[in-house]
């Protein structure tokens, strides 16, 4: 592979060196549909500095762009923002073969990689504020902890402007066109939703305060460089994703209805449809997805904008249907704010679903707007008319806010 990969350079003194992967379709749970990059960078100067490094399975590749531009064993620094195994999965390789003066972490990144790859190694503290010489260029560290790991921080190239980001502000997607002024913005949109959705949701409140911080501190940045994903060069692009980062972590949402369901023999699936007309007919913007057809990933992008989510479940086994029990045990740990919601199904001789479900509304902090609908076997119209009811109670609430 010497010989093999290029680096690409996206600014007088800085190269992308990292990796994509094409075929990588889950990243613990989460269905990555287009692939990813891992994206790690070279900075040319009086010390010369990598940030970050890639997924081990991907060193190679890694290495052979940092050889297109130089002899590896010239780095002087590395700086690991996270700690994570796909930014610093080669990093042990890489320290043994470059044998650096300094790798610098914060804190809890020097923890959690000593820990990682049970290290007795001398790494370098940064803290929030630390900026270090690169001779004739200098780098500033920003914490920003539990974005997304207790050891993240970010850091900032003050002579070429570029904000290294690690895992935030980034996105799950293969590509060779680096630059996010490459692609359709649709797609970025997207896929920027569905991973702030999967990845960031938690950790909203300490997002807001964030980006307060960061409108506060006007940097002046000319590129957002995160570890995932293409990289914005111009305003517009990181003014875009600062706001959709704004938004979405303050969990305002749109009039917007999610429904997910499964279903054995086709009844909860019928109350499904019933309900989501029943919100259409009252101009609410409604989504029905059947999660036979649907992934968990998928239903925490949609649900991200939303403000009400309704969940219908058939009883098997004295418990919820499997997929609904999936999906909802991944939503409960994303922790969506402000929702409301109701549930419903059908059932035969127990209709122990609808007990699971309240819990999950409740540990989920799930406003219950409408009464429980439930069907026995198969729904008769009386049925049909309580599932009409409850969205019309939904929309009702929706509407008053």
């Amino acid at each position: 592979m010497k010989d093999a990969f290029k680096a690409i350079k996206i600014s007088q003194n800085v190269y992308w060196v990292g990796a994509i992967d094409w075929s990588i379709r889950d990243f613990h749970g989460y269905a990555t549909k287009r692939g990813t990059t891992y994206n790690a960078f070279l900075i040319i100067a009086d010390k010369i500095t990598l940030v970050d490094t890639v997924k081990k399975p991907f060193q190679d590749e890694m290495l052979a762009r940092i050889a297109s531009v130089i002899d590896p064993e010239k780095i002087d620094y590395i700086v690991s923002n996270h700690a994570e195994m796909d930014h610093s999965g080669c990093l042990p390789f890489m320290i043994d073969l470059i044998q650096p003066e300094k790798v610098y972490a914060s804190t809890q990144g020097i923890k959690a990689l000593k820990e990682h790859f049970n290290w007795d190694k001398q790494l370098d503290e940064v803290q929030d504020g630390n900026s270090i010489s690169l001779g004739n260029m200098n780098i500033t560290f920003l914490a920003t902890p539990m974005l997304h790991w207790p050891d993240s921080m970010i850091s900032f190239l003050d002579k070429d402007g570029i904000l290294f980001t690690q895992d935030a502000c980034g996105m799950h997607l293969a590509t060779g066109d680096i630059f996010a002024d490459q692609h359709d913005k649709w797609i970025l949109d997207f896929e920027a939703k569905k991973y702030f959705a999967n990845i960031l949701n938690p950790y909203s409140s300490k997002i807001t305060t964030f980006i307060k911080r960061y409108r506060e501190l006007n940097l002046p940045v000319k590129i957002m460089a995160p570890d995932h994903g293409p990289l914005r060069r111009n305003d517009q692009d990181i003014k875009d994703i600062v706001d959709l980062y704004e938004f979405w972590a303050s969990g305002t949402g749109y009039d917007k209805v999610i429904i997910i369901y499964d279903t054995m023999w086709g009844s909860t699936g019928a109350m499904a449809r019933v309900i989501a007309d029943s919100l259409i007919q009252q101009g609410i913007d409604t989504l029905v997805l059947s999660l036979s057809a649907t992934h968990r990933s998928d239903v925490a992008t949609h649900l991200l904008d939303a403000k009400a989510l309704i969940v219908g479940s058939p009883t098997l086994n004295n418990d919820l249907y499997p997929t609904i029990a999936d999906c909802l045990t991944y939503l409960r740990g994303l922790k969506f704010q402000n929702l409301m919601g109701a549930y419903f199904g059908s059932f035969g001789w127990n209709g122990k679903a609808f007990t699971y479900l309240k819990t999950y509304f409740e540990e989920m902090n799930i406003n219950i707007v409408s009464e429980v609908v439930k069907a026995k076997y198969v729904p008769n119209d009386n049925d049909y008319k309580n599932c009409q009811q409850l969205g019309e109670n939904i929309a009702k609430v929706i509407k008053a806010e």
